[in-house]
């Protein structure tokens, strides 16, 4: 890779890049990368001339060596996106106002210039940079639009026309110009969403022993510490608040401008502001691992990620080329005029079909971004279009994820229910899994007494483990304490087993390796998921499925509560996918919608995996579709948007067919001149432009 340094002044600099060959660099990521780079202001990047503008401050050798590595890094064999890209998505510079300018001073002072030579002169330098990218993008990607509008150009300068021939040059720029603009504009409107918050953050710090209050840039900060954030500051790391309480305004991850209350063990997201208040959080995500920083990195790959719809639709214009340039050549054949063939060569579909479609897409999914749901480029909100069958796994999906305790049972007679419960909320305290969360606010509810005891051990998908005076302390699942730590079940197996028949949730505590009693859980349903169900069915999902490890009683009492007549109760963790992968054998589009660990592969095996708010990590970098917000009926908007925006896609696409074949009949008839064709084709694109720059919104429906 080779870097030269055009021009410089202390505050804007423009550099020519030069790739080894066969290799380049995708125009839009580069321009992602580079706005990363500190003290650049204002990025411009001309992928067909390969020249990179920026507006910046400091030092101009720092700034080329940080733009050195950028393009290393991004570099790869143009292979692997020669396919995906038509000649259109490499023209990510906004045309220079000078440029404009330019073809604009050539229309108006031509006609004052006496001598023909001085004309022809002054138009050839107005337009050399249309014949000049037109005979490159022949040359390297065969005859496409550009190639078309330069030989326009280029016949009405061949025939001494300048008038003709600098408005329409004039008409291209000026069309390519608001073009650009409103291609940036619909960038623009997914990358604010990804704006990463930085800065500095309070942290509580252990220095010679004693406790002190630091402030640190947001880059230091260390998962384990303590952030102490008050009013008007942005929450910098992902975590639970362990002491105070404010209100936090959500509006950057969820869209809802209404602030909401958090208090101790409530999570927090980075990028979300506190309003009033003041807490203190023990930060589990920093850096690239927060939340706001992940969703930067999806927001990134929808620059990018080409959908069918925009392949075809590039597949189509490139097609349609030979057909306007073969009725130019006719035109001339049968006319003689070579006017008449510079008005038809000028009346082509590329523009409004290569550009109004990733448009129409990147403006759907900034609408949905507005309301907290976050889709990850093109295809998949083409594949959530297409889905027939939705699989929801219940707990956490379709019910609350927000357990309540209903009863607690001992085993042990020297332990009470209430010392039972004291004793696993003083292990569980320390955990902010959903069921440690419940236990402890039951304990509180109930004058909780707590138990003093040794560093507590998390164990993932089991349970916890700690000592008190010497003696075991599990906390978990019957599998963790049976088979795991060897405490026997056998006395109680018939009460467990009658107690269970309800389905409700248990936990297990087993103290000094004797099971000393079990907790019973619950977890309410959603109270709209009845509502969000019933709009994925009118949207026109032909099958609606639940899995859950419940009991099949259990299964069918909710099942029929929401409408659902196909479920599988009784499921492990791992059968989750088989499941899937059968229903998708049955020749079904299926999205698959959960929450949790296990259900990652699921995720990924759907054509459409959607995590939820509250869900694990891992199932939300497995999701296609991640929800910002806790709302079950935000899946049944997901799928409106998508419908909502394939409608608008394919309607543009009929008035763009429609409307330029008019438009190249006239002309190919001699109806139009080549002005107004340029003026008619520029002015159709716009217009459908800016028609796929506006919002999609999904209102949502009381069904009763």
């Amino acid at each position: 890779m080779r870097l030269i340094l055009l021009h410089a002044t202390p505050k804007r600099a423009r550099f020519k890049y030069i790739c080894k060959r066969g290799f380049r660099v995708n125009p839009i990521q580069l321009r992602v990368a580079l706005e990363e780079i500190p003290n650049v202001s204002e990025v411009r990047v001309n992928a067909i001339l390969n020249n990179i503008i920026l507006q910046y401050c400091g030092d101009l050798e720092s700034l080329k060596c940080a733009l050195f590595e950028v393009l290393n890094s991004i570099a790869v064999e143009s292979d692997l996106i020669r396919n995906d890209e038509s000649y259109l998505a490499l023209r990510d510079e906004i045309p220079s106002s000078s440029e404009v300018t330019r073809a604009g001073s050539a229309l108006l002072l031509s006609p004052l210039l006496n001598n023909a030579t001085a004309q022809l002169g002054f138009s050839l330098i107005a337009s050399s940079p249309l014949l000049f990218s037109g005979l490159k993008e022949t040359f390297e990607h065969g005859i496409n639009s550009r190639s078309l509008e330069a030989m326009a150009v280029a016949i009405s300068l061949y025939l001494k026309d300048f008038k003709t021939a600098n408005s329409t040059n004039f008409m291209l720029a000026l069309g390519e110009y608001i073009e650009e603009i409103t291609m940036y504009k619909s960038d623009d409107l997914i990358k604010e969403l990804a704006k990463q918050k930085s800065g500095l953050a309070w942290v509580e710090r252990v220095e010679n022993g004693k406790s002190v209050l630091k402030q640190i840039p947001s880059e230091e900060l260390k998962v384990s510490d303590i952030v102490v954030i008050g009013a008007g500051d942005t929450i910098l790391v992902d975590g639970h608040i362990i002491d105070g309480e404010a209100l936090v305004n959500q509006i950057s991850m969820t869209g809802e401008a209404t602030p909401v209350q958090k208090g101790h063990s409530d999570r927090v997201l980075s990028g979300t502001i506190v309003q009033e208040g003041k807490i203190k959080v023990w930060a589990e995500s920093v850096g690239a691992q927060t939340a706001m920083a992940r969703i930067k990195n999806y927001i990134e790959e929808t620059l990018v990620q080409k959908s069918a719809q925009e392949l075809n639709a590039s597949k189509m214009a490139d097609s349609l080329v030979p057909i306007t340039l073969g009725l130019a050549t006719l035109s001339y054949i049968l006319t003689r005029d070579l006017m008449r063939s510079a008005s038809v060569l000028q009346a082509d579909y590329s523009c409004a079909l290569k550009l109004t479609t990733p448009v129409t897409f990147k403006s759907a999914i900034s609408s949905a971004g507005k309301e907290g749901i976050i889709i990850k480029g093109a295809k998949s909100l083409e594949s959530l279009q297409l889905s027939e069958v939705f699989i929801f796994d219940k707990t956490g999906t379709l019910t609350q994820g927000d357990l309540e305790v209903l009863d607690v049972y001992s085993f042990h007679k020297t332990w009470n229910k209430d010392a039972v419960l004291n004793l696993a909320a003083s292990i569980e305290e320390h955990y902010f899994h959903p069921v440690a969360q419940a236990v402890v606010k039951a304990a509180k509810d109930k004058d909780f007494k707590h138990f003093h005891h040794d560093e507590v051990t998390f164990i993932v998908a089991h349970g916890v483990k700690s000592e008190i005076n010497g003696k075991s302390v599990v906390i978990g699942s019957r599998h963790f304490l049976e088979d795991d730590e060897g405490i026997s079940f056998k006395a109680q197996n018939k009460e467990i087993e009658m107690i269970l028949e309800s389905g409700e949730m248990p936990l297990f505590i087993g103290y000094d390796k004797e099971l000393l009693g079990m907790i019973l859980l619950k977890d309410s349903l959603r109270e709209n998921a009845k509502i969000a169900l019933e709009r994925l069915r009118k949207s026109g999902i032909k099958e609606i499925i639940m899995l859950t490890g419940d009991t099949k009683k259990k299964a069918e009492k909710i099942a029929k509560e929401l409408g659902i007549n196909r479920y599988y109760a009784e499921l492990l963790p791992t059968q989750k996918a088989e499941i899937l992968e059968q229903i998708m054998q049955e020749g079904k589009k299926v999205a698959f919608v959960g929450d949790g660990i296990n259900d990652a592969p699921a995720l990924i095996r759907a054509d459409i995996g959607i995590g939820m708010h509250k869900g694990a990590d891992i199932a939300k970098a497995s999701a296609d579709v991640v929800l910002l917000r806790d709302d079950i009926e935000a899946v049944a908007e997901a799928r409106e948007l998508a419908i909502a925006c394939l409608r608008k896609v394919q309607r543009g696409f009929k008035i763009t067919v429609g409307v330029n074949s008019v438009i190249l009949i006239l002309a190919t008839l001699g109806k139009l001149s080549p002005i107004q064709t340029a003026f008619m084709h520029n002015g159709t694109t716009i217009g459908l432009l800016l028609n796929a720059l506006q919002r999609i919104h999904v209102r949502k429906k009381q069904i009763v």
